[in-house]
């Protein structure tokens, strides 16, 4: 197994992106377990000749999937690059910083 300098900027930027990615990758299946869970609850509580497709059956989905879309934009988007050129500027600022204490 190759080994990896973790001072490296490069190292840095890509478990940033790695640990976004196992954070994204566990919203997507807490969404998935709790809207299952959601579905069976309001399928077994359905009254007699009731359809399913009510909005108050579709609602945590529907808001917890906006949040879900937004946090994949946050995840799988280029980063912009002036903001790359902040966080590099900023890591070199507190690398320094660390370097005179």
């Amino acid at each position: 197994m190759e080994k990896f300098d973790e001072n490296d900027i490069e190292y840095q930027r890509a478990r940033r992106q790695v640990e976004r990615l196992r954070g994204f990758y566990g919203h997507v299946f807490a969404y998935i377990a709790v809207n299952a869970m959601i579905v069976v609850y309001n399928c077994m509580n359905l009254k007699p000749g009731e359809s399913y497709f009510q909005f108050k059956n579709f609602f945590t989905a529907t808001f917890w999937g906006i949040g879900l879309a937004a946090h994949a934009v946050t995840v799988f988007l280029p980063r912009i690059n002036f903001i790359r050129k902040w966080e590099d500027n900023k890591i070199k600022e507190l690398m320094d910083k660390q370097k005179d204490h």
